[in-house]
């Protein structure tokens, strides 16, 4: 856990779509709540479920190392990430995306508010 300040020093250096390589560490419920990551910073990595594919059989596991990019970041101490590599996102990330966040590609390299 960092303090309140930390974090806002750590939000400051971090823009939305920036890449980070990392590690599944944690997949609690497959299918159900999403996977837990560690990106290098002092704060943990999170990929909500509904951002994974529909099946949890197609989920990274824990240990995989891979791309995500960072999709969102507020007052609670953790990254909202989103993976890089197609098999990991879901299969209508296009309609969620028209629906739910028009306005991410250009939001890309925003520093995070």
């Amino acid at each position: 856990m960092v303090t309140a300040d930390e974090w806002d020093r750590i939000r400051s250096d971090i823009s939305f779509g920036q890449r980070f390589r990392g590690t599944v560490t944690r997949v609690p419920n497959p299918g159900v709540i999403g996977i837990f990551v560690d990106i290098g910073l002092p704060v943990g990595g999170f990929v909500d479920a509904r951002l994974l594919p529909e099946t949890a059989d197609r989920w990274p596991t824990e240990g995989t190392v891979t791309e995500f990019e960072l999709w969102w970041a507020d007052e609670r101490q953790q990254v909202r990430l989103k993976a890089v590599d197609p098999q990991f996102v879901t299969d209508d990330f296009d309609e969620y995306l028209a629906k739910w966040r028009p306005g991410w590609p250009d939001e890309r390299g925003q520093a995070v508010p």
